[in-house]
């Protein structure tokens, strides 16, 4: 049987200095070194840049070489075209004018955890396979479902409970989905029978993994909402859906109820939910990816009331708990019906500790395998901050969305669209004088965020409520303060005067 042959310097040793050695001691600490140096340059002067870029589909191509390099390059040249090229062209999420979508919020303790991490480069799939990191994991979950008062039952000290730290809520609906389909399966047989429900403000996320767990589309229930519930799901309605499709030989399955919508941060009334829920044996699902963070306060924690009725609750420290993307939290009353559905068991991966069922494997609660050290991030953050720093910052951004919406409520050219929840402000042009109509106001409201996100001085984002243009106005970027928060609206004013005087010449 024939072999490679070896050159003859990989034998005899000669030619050492070009041995290629990725993790090279001295080449680790350099290039960190200067990685970090632009990571604290950037937070610092990432105030002066435009938060859009002005850049056009394809930019990139023709300032990086289209073709790939064949040979190394001094890790400077990788770092100028990083400066040069890569950075003019992003939009900016760590920006203290950025307004739209949610934040992104980010810290110290989480960039560093986050490196560490990385550096790691832990596979825990298993215990055995990352021991440390599976249990820091599950302690780190535990010390989070504290600070959010969940019930013990959600908590790994607590078993069945437990949780497990995913990439984003898309990936908590899907485990969570598929673990209420296999058990209504099991009951019914017959996929085509399963129905599942939400509002019609729930996270399009929702609809998106009812096609990947295989969910009928003519059996996805959005069921509809109006200002009259503040746009949140109405549980009588719910109730009579579900009883209708009952009466049509539909399985209720599923019900995503949220608490914090992201068109209108509408809360849905989990415990009414629930109820309902419960007639059908109907799993229920809480999304509380963005507002679930606020709940750490206690005057913002009634708004989970009821969630031990729930069957799972997910919320994303990366949207406003200091903690980089991704990571999503997840927990669930009962962690074996996740791996019922999603575990595996080859026999590559067989070890004792495993086999004696005294640990769940990561790899059993999600839809990969491998599993990244996000723990480490939210750890470090819940350990070098604590609660009281967590819950100041939280404070601090619904302080400055109050300011606001009282800054829009006192202008006459404006109307709040839905009562402020949290730190969101939604609002609008509303009909000025006896020419103008809703659709003059929609279209008004549309050319105000089109010419201010074209300053590059800020970044707001839109939705539509009640068949209305509405401009979304997120708190809550780690750099905010006041200055920025009362800069924006004042560039809202003078924008807004331009638009209505140039309606009216």
């Amino acid at each position: 049987m024939g072999s490679l042959p070896l050159p003859e310097s990989a034998i005899n040793g000669a030619d050492a200095d070009d041995v290629f050695r990725p993790l090279d001691p001295d080449d680790v600490r350099s290039y960190l070194h200067k990685a970090v140096d632009l990571v604290a340059d950037y937070l610092q002067s990432v105030e002066s840049l435009p938060v859009l870029p002005s850049v056009e589909p394809g930019y990139l191509r023709h300032l990086l070489n289209p073709s790939p390099p064949t040979s190394s390059a001094p890790f400077d040249v990788a770092m100028k075209e990083l400066r040069d090229s890569v950075l003019p062209g992003m939009t900016h999420w760590a920006s203290p004018d950025f307004f739209a979508f949610f934040p992104a919020t980010n810290s110290a303790a989480a960039i560093a955890g986050d490196l560490i991490a990385s550096a790691m480069n832990t596979v825990g799939f298993t215990w055995q396979s990352a021991p440390a990191a599976t249990e820091l994991e599950s302690l780190t979950l535990d010390w989070l479902a504290h600070l959010l008062r969940l019930p013990p039952p959600f908590m790994s000290s607590s078993s069945p409970g437990g949780g497990v730290i995913l990439g984003t809520t898309s990936e908590a609906m899907l485990v969570t989905l598929v673990a209420a389909r296999d058990a209504a399966l099991h009951r019914t047989g017959g996929m085509s029978r399963l129905a599942v429900y939400a509002s019609d403000q729930t996270h399009s996320a929702f609809f998106k993994v009812c096609r990947l767990a295989g969910i009928d589309a003519a059996n996805v229930r959005a069921i509809p909402t109006s200002a009259g519930t503040s746009y949140a799901l109405d549980a009588m309605a719910l109730r009579c859906r579900m009883e209708e499709d009952a009466g049509a030989g539909l399985v209720p399955t599923y019900v995503c109820a949220t608490v914090g919508t992201t068109s209108t941060n509408a809360v849905d009334p989990v415990g009414a939910i629930a109820d309902v829920a419960a007639i059908f044996n109907a799993w229920v699902h809480v999304d509380a990816a963005y507002a679930g963070a606020a709940c750490i306060c206690p005057e913002f924690r009634h708004h989970l009331a009821a969630v031990e009725r729930a069957d799972s609750i997910s919320m994303s420290p990366h949207k406003w708990l200091l903690t980089c993307l991704d990571c999503t939290c997840l927990w669930v009353r009962d962690t074996r019906r996740l791996t019922d559905s999603l575990e595996t068991k080859p026999e590559y991966l067989r070890n004792d500790v495993t086999d004696s069922g005294d640990v769940t494997d990561i790899k059993d609660m999600q839809v990969g395998v491998g599993h990244r050290f996000r723990g480490l991030k939210l750890w470090m953050v819940r350990r070098t901050y604590g609660a009281a720093k967590l819950q100041q910052h939280v404070r601090s951004d619904v302080a400055m969305a109050k300011m606001f919406e009282e800054s829009v409520r006192a202008d006459e050219r404006f109307e709040v669209v839905v009562p402020r929840n949290f730190a969101l402000v939604c609002f609008r042009i509303r009909v000025w004088g006896d020419d103008m109509t809703e659709e003059d106001a929609d279209e008004a409201s549309r050319e105000l965020m089109g010419r201010l996100n074209r300053t590059g001085k800020v970044f707001i984002a839109h939705t539509v409520v009640g068949g209305r243009f509405v401009l979304r106005f997120a708190v809550g970027s780690t750099l905010q303060e006041e200055r920025h928060v009362r800069g924006a609206w004042e560039l809202i004013r003078k924008t807004t005067g331009e638009i209505l005087h140039g309606r009216q010449a």
